[in-house]
């Protein structure tokens, strides 16, 4: 996907962000046909760009503990 097709993105930060600027946060952007992903401390950077069913089911897998590293 052109990066001239995300300007138009709304992105929204997420939930896990600290009150201090937000750092070490990602921010997501849900489009007609993809679902828009970059990291909040470079805008302009890169974006990772994924299906909907994809990143729905990535976003189901981390609130079920499917990613916790066990200690």
């Amino acid at each position: 996907m052109p990066a001239h097709h995300l300007d138009a993105a709304v992105w929204k930060k997420s939930s896990r962000s600290n009150g201090n600027g937000g750092n070490n946060c990602v921010e997501v952007a849900f489009l007609d046909t993809v679902v828009a992903v970059r990291d909040s401390k470079n805008p302009t950077g890169p974006a990772l760009i994924f299906k909907p069913t994809d990143w729905a089911e990535f976003v189901y897998s981390a609130k079920h503990g499917e990613f916790d590293i066990s200690r």
